[in-house]
């Protein structure tokens, strides 16, 4: 049976086990567990599922029971951002999802909360005092069902006409534990597969298909029922049973198992993910200039 996640952590977890080509430390900043996974190598990827890269996966208290606008969690998520984006070119930010299905809306509610400034130059930038703004477009390009357009169709033209030099996607992840839904941001430099997070996976979007870096940034909002069924049957996993294991994946292969809290963890999640995209991207400016400026 497969035990469907997007959190690379998860996926090393599963294997529980010291993997060749596998780099991984861990550090803590004000009560955030920041775990940094590096892939080095194909057999590594292959070992656990992932493609060669950089993971970065923090892990914090629930945000449905803890958020503030001024959360340190903004400023801690924001630095490991900046750490795996190009530090100069232009930089589109794609949220990705389904605004009407609320565990798919994250990344188009998180990019809502991004600060766009593209437009921002030359006198105008000098009359409002932002000079060193860095630029920065920000699309909500929908889905496929939509719109009858791919999304990296969209990406790419816009990357063509905007001199757009990396691309920060947001989307919602699927974890295979309920514990870490809304309490966990994994960013990666490998890129994305947009509708991971419910099962529909789109084009994938990464620096071969684009032909910029792509940086990906994600919340996990659901977890798969099946792997949810497997996992409390089995929390050791030990998935001998073969014949229960083909039941369980025949009965919820389509569903997907969410929080009763959704609405909140959505909306501070994507205040959570568009602020710190806007902390790493803009340092100059302070959380609250930031506020200031989106809301």
């Amino acid at each position: 049976m497969e035990i469907r996640t997007d959190l690379a952590l998860e996926a090393k977890e599963l294997v529980n086990e010291k993997i060749d080509g596998l780099e991984v430390s861990t550090d803590y900043e004000d009560k955030i567990k920041i775990t940094k996974m590096k892939i080095v190598n194909q057999q590594a990827a292959n070992r656990l599922g992932k493609e060669k890269g950089t993971y970065i996966t923090c892990e914090f208290k629930a945000l449905t029971d803890e958020f503030t606008s001024a959360d340190k969690k903004l400023t801690v998520i924001g630095d490991q951002l900046r750490s795996v984006i190009p530090p100069r070119g232009n930089i589109l930010v794609v949220g990705i999802g389904n605004h009407n299905i609320t565990p798919d809306a994250l990344g188009p509610k998180a990019a809502s909360k991004v600060l766009a400034t593209r437009h921002i130059t030359g006198g105008l930038a000098a009359a409002l005092g932002f000079d060193n703004l860095r630029s920065v477009c920000v699309v909500t390009p929908g889905v496929l069902g939509q719109t009858g357009i791919e999304v990296g169709e969209l990406v790419k033209g816009i990357i063509r006409s905007a001199n757009i030099q990396a691309i920060i996607a947001i989307d919602s992840l699927a974890s295979r534990k309920l514990k870490r839904l809304g309490c966990t941001v994994q960013i990666s430099d490998t890129g994305i597969a947009p509708g991971a997070g419910i099962g529909n996976h789109r084009n994938i979007l990464n620096s071969a298909t684009m032909g910029v870096p792509v940086i990906s940034m994600g919340v996990p909002t659901v977890v798969d029922a099946a792997t949810l069924a497997a996992d409390l049957l089995y929390p050791n996993d030990d998935f001998d049973n073969e014949k229960l294991r083909d039941s369980l994946l025949q009965k919820f292969k389509e569903m997907v198992v969410t929080p009763r809290e959704i609405d909140l963890l959505i909306d501070r999640a994507s205040q959570l993910i568009g602020m710190a995209i806007n902390l790493a991207l803009q340092p100059e400016l302070s959380c609250e200039d930031l506020f200031s400026l989106v809301r």
